[in-house]
């Protein structure tokens, strides 16, 4: 129970969503379906407890941008995520990426002559709410097909090219997608209280309503189920950058102990086709192609 031991619990959800083994590529699973969540203290912070989703974070999730990635919307399958332009977290996240978009140059960003132009880069919509610009259909930052500097993020292709992690230079939405990350105070029933972490997959209702008009997505689709690394391992600096090291070394082996002795219930549907994975995994996609 919260504030006691670690516990391991199963959320449930339609059993048409699991226990199938795919012989082909299906399309994407649904979004309910039963999963394994552990909880455990922050071991840098007592007031604070994660609840994280083994099943999400033992998948074999892996961007798979460039290499069979049919985009959010079936006329711009180029690109990728990045079509409706990324919302900043606070201000903080839009000071940090206003330092690495004074660092791109026109060879690392193809739209560089309209971006940098009095801070063109960034738009306001209709809430009020700051996030980058789209500029004639995407992300202002996206390199479109063929752009000699490489497509994909000029955020992200500058981070590579200069010995940086992508967290660094990425809006903060950019570069967690697509794990998810949600605050709540939770009330004990002695009356104290803690705030619990929930680290998840972002799945398409992450987007809100406009999640499911979506023509495309990756986390619950088959077709990116193909790392040969889980995500836990794959999306190593990202989970330590939101949790800190001492939490994900408990997490790390929270998951390799599930790992070990996973159920089929708790198997990520759309890593239906484990027993054929040999033949199917990859390589977590190269960074320097996620868009």
């Amino acid at each position: 129970m919260p504030g006691g031991a670690n516990q391991y619990s199963v959320s449930a959800g339609p059993r048409a969503a699991f226990g199938l083994t795919y012989a082909v590529s299906v399309p994407e699973v649904a979004l309910d379906f039963p999963r394994a969540f552990v909880e455990f203290a922050d071991p840098a912070d007592d007031d604070q407890r994660y609840r994280v989703d083994l099943t999400w974070l033992t998948s074999r999730w892996t961007c798979i941008f460039g290499s069979g990635c049919k985009g959010i919307y079936a006329d711009r399958p180029d690109d990728g995520c990045c079509t409706l332009g990324a919302h900043f977290s606070d201000k903080a996240d839009e000071k940090r990426v206003k330092a690495f978009v004074k660092l791109l140059t026109p060879g690392d960003w193809q739209l560089h002559p309209v971006g940098s132009r009095r801070s063109a880069w960034v738009e306001t919509d209709d809430d009020g709410e700051r996030k980058t610009a789209v500029h004639e259909g995407a992300c202002i930052f996206l390199n479109r097909k063929g752009f000699v500097g490489g497509e994909g993020c000029s955020l992200h292709g500058w981070a590579l090219r200069n010995d940086r992690h992508p967290l660094e230079t990425k809006p903060d939405v950019c570069w967690q997608l697509p794990v998810r990350r949600k605050f709540r105070e939770v009330e004990r029933g002695d009356s104290t209280s803690y705030t619990e972490v929930t680290i998840t997959e972002y799945d398409r209702r992450g987007w809100g309503e406009g999640g499911h008009d979506l023509d495309w997505y990756c986390s619950g689709n088959t077709e990116a189920h193909i790392g040969a690394e889980p995500v836990y391992e794959s999306y190593r600096s990202e989970l330590v950058e939101m949790m800190g090291q001492p939490a994900y070394d408990v997490l790390r082996r929270h998951c390799e102990e599930f790992s070990a002795g996973r159920q089929r219930l708790t198997l990520h549907p759309a890593d239906a086709s484990a027993a054929t994975r040999s033949s199917r995994a990859q390589s977590p996609q190269q960074r320097g192609v996620v868009g």
